[in-house]
């Protein structure tokens, strides 16, 4: 009888692993391709540890890859003179029509120079002599970025980086996203033709996308619906922070309609839930048993089983990057993502919402020391690699340093960035002992210098200590970022502007800064809270189904003059001693080729460059040509086109508090057509187009616009 048991067991678990769902992990454009990001590795190494096989897709790094290439760039200088030939073929411009036939314009350079210059950029950030070299390394980010312009235009109305994806309309409905994969997407290629041919032939049950941040979701789904398109039978989920705060807010219908082409979704952490809804399609069992899986229900709506959504992190194996294509990376050295942490050990600031947590942040949780040491020393070993990125959202300063002090001796030595609460434990000894185990920078959240505004934030330390701790830090050779952001609610001009007097006071100490714009966020305090903050009410736009966009108006008794010209001004001041970079480039705050450039050079490598004149672009974008070509439509004519749109989003938001195509389409039908005024223009990459006075255009005369009542001055 027992010998009968332990055979059907066996009988049942060969079943098992024959029906077993193999899984492909994605992460969608558009991210950093600089480095790996860590959530596919981490689920990776989960799932493997349990026994499971999975396909990790870095899809971002693979299609934008693909894209910056002589082909694919031609394909998309092409298209672009295509819609501009088609324009100049019309009799007048809608408002619409001029927006669309000035960004043409402005990227016609960019798009006739990138084809050429494309291999050679990359080939400078993947080459450990010239990367390092300031004038080729800006050459190659300038020709990349010419190359995301010509894109944006050519799939226009589109703004693609490696920050986000967006169109006027994208996100607002299902049918907005739909009609945005269909027209705006070029990635497209990618997808077909690389991406499910491949999980055909790797035989993927289950597709998983992660999104981590907002800027991937409509790719995402552009992703979903293709792939759901060609290969009905797979069963589609998607997770990570984009996905979980987007679907956490929506409830019944609109939930259903939000998963769109996903089967289902994970909510909050993903290890064991993914885990357990890999076993439950195995088994053939109710997937509605699994906690936080979305799934549609049988009353026309969408829900999901709440359950534990945090991880216990010590006994979460490392991450595993193993088949992802790490010689891809636009870097000469792999730096990799790591986390000691998860969740944030002060969790109290009030503009905070990140993360897998319904409000907030998510509880603090730490892995111990001793596994965290021995696992950044596996993954070096493995990799090849010194260089990580301790990526949470807040390490605890205690333990920060104990990790610094197991890693002072570590052979080979190894370098590392993270975030950083400045708190009073920082002193100079315990900088110093941070620096001796391997930082090289630390990325601030000073937030404001104006202490009524640190106090409504509930930052839990004056400015003072934040001095104290940047000049500490530097002391000790370490790289200081300070990340700020005005516009917090009630702060007043002088207010904004005492932030950035001490980012100007702190100019020797501060070896990079960002100063964003508050956005308000729907699960910050700020959001739960409004009239504790001086908000008069808090808003969602009529129209927006999944409710991405959150605004607010604040009392008026609270209301105080907003001169943004006076603090962008300010900021330009600052911001004119280091030499500043978008994200992810050398410049900018905690990316991998900025701790490569401290290590390289000191941390204070991007005033030096800022103060030697080297010029951000290099020596230019490469293949950079001045060409000349008739426009049928003056140039000048369309500048006012975007004014015009500025006022009519403004009128949509805090006017209608609705937006649609259909609303968008009445407004701005009122606005004049323009009317062919033929000249000639020079126009090369990178710069603005110019009139040829060498070679004018007959004048084909202008005539005069309708009067149209209502119509914008």
């Amino acid at each position: 009888m027992e010998k009968g048991f332990d055979f059907a067991v066996g009988l049942a678990k060969i079943a098992t692993n024959v029906m077993a769902h193999k899984l492909a992990l994605i992460y969608p454009p558009s991210c950093d391709p600089t480095a790996p990001y860590l959530a596919i590795p981490m689920l990776t190494g989960f799932l493997r540890s349990h026994g499971r096989t999975v396909v990790p897709i870095d899809a971002n790094i693979e299609a934008w890859d693909d894209l910056l290439t002589p082909e694919r760039l031609r394909a998309v200088s092409e298209r672009l003179e295509r819609r501009l030939a088609e324009l100049d073929s019309r009799e007048s411009l809608s408002h619409r029509e001029q927006l669309l036939y000035g960004t043409l314009w402005r990227a016609r350079g960019d798009a006739a120079a990138v084809p050429s210059g494309i291999l050679e950029a990359k080939a400078i950030l993947r080459d450990p002599v010239r990367f390092f070299d300031p004038l080729s390394y800006g050459s190659a980010v300038a020709t990349i970025e010419a190359a995301q312009r010509a894109m944006s235009a050519a799939y226009g109305p589109l703004q693609v980086d490696f920050t986000s994806y967006r169109t006027p309309f994208s996100l607002l409905t299902m049918k907005d996203i739909v009609a945005d994969a269909a027209e705006h997407d070029p990635f497209a290629e990618y997808v077909e033709q690389t991406l499910i041919p491949r999980l055909k032939q790797e035989q993927i049950d289950v597709v998983g996308l992660s999104s981590c941040f907002p800027g991937q979701l409509q790719l995402a789904y552009a992703f979903a619906y293709r792939i759901k398109a060609a290969l009905p039978h797979l069963h589609i989920t998607a997770g990570g922070p984009g996905f979980t705060q987007l679907f956490i807010r929506l409830k019944g219908e609109r939930l259903r309609s939000a998963l769109g082409p996903l089967d289902s979704a994970v909510v909050f952490e993903g290890e064991h839930t993914l885990l357990r809804l890999l076993e439950a399609l195995d088994a053939g069992s109710p997937l509605r048993d699994v906690a936080n899986v979305v799934l549609r229900d049988e009353n026309g709506g969408a829900s999901y089983q709440s359950g534990h959504g945090m991880e216990d992190l010590r006994a979460l194996p490392a991450p595993d990057f193993d088949g992802l294509p790490l010689s891809r990376y636009l870097s000469p050295q792999l730096v990799l993502p790591y986390d000691p942490t998860r969740g944030c050990y002060w969790g109290r600031c009030t503009f905070c919402h990140y993360g897998l947590a319904e409000v907030g942040t998510a509880a603090y949780r730490e892995r111990t020391v001793e596994a965290a040491v021995s696992h950044l020393s596996a993954l070096s070993h493995k990799y090849g690699t010194r260089y990580f990125y301790l990526s949470q959202d807040s390490v605890a300063p205690k333990t920060l340093l104990k990790f610094a002090e197991a890693l002072v001796d570590h052979d080979p030595p190894l370098r590392w960035a993270t975030d950083l609460k400045p708190e009073r434990y920082l002193t100079p000894e315990r900088a110093e002992v941070l620096r001796r185990g391997g930082a090289v920078a630390c990325a601030l959240g000073v937030e404001s210098a104006a202490p009524r505004v640190l106090k409504l934030i509930d930052k839990g330390q004056p400015i003072e200590v934040v001095r104290d701790v940047i000049d500490r830090l530097a002391d000790s050779s370490i790289a200081v970022e300070a990340m700020c952001f005005t516009d917090f609610p009630t702060e007043t001009r002088d207010e904004a502007l005492a932030t950035l007097r001490f980012l100007q006071q702190e100019r020797d100490d501060v070896s990079l800064f960002i100063v964003g714009r508050f956005g308000l966020t729907h699960g910050a305090r700020v959001a739960q809270e409004p009239s504790s903050f001086g908000l008069e009410e808090v808003f969602s736009l009529e129209g927006d189904e999944l409710a991405t966009g959150l605004f607010f108006t604040e009392k008026k008794r609270a209301k105080r003059p907003i001169d943004h010209a006076r603090v962008d001004a300010a900021l330009d001041e600052v911001s004119s001693a280091y030499w500043l970079r978008q994200y992810p480039w050398a410049g900018a705050l905690s990316t991998a080729h900025t701790i490569l450039y401290y290590e390289r050079f000191g941390r204070d490598v991007f005033r030096k460059l800022a103060e030697q004149g080297i010029p951000r672009d290099g020596s230019g974008i490469l293949g950079k040509r001045v060409l000349s070509a008739e426009s049928r439509f003056s140039l000048d004519a369309l500048d006012e086109a975007e004014e015009r749109e500025q006022q009519l989003w403004q009128t949509l938001i805090y006017e209608l508090r609705k937006v649609s195509r259909e609303q968008y389409e009445v407004l701005a039908a009122e606005a004049p057509a323009v009317y062919p005024e033929a000249q000639r223009y020079r126009y090369a990459a990178g710069e603005s187009p110019v009139v040829d006075r060498r070679r004018r255009g007959p004048q084909l005369g202008r005539r005069p616009a309708p009067h149209v009542p209502g119509a914008y001055k």
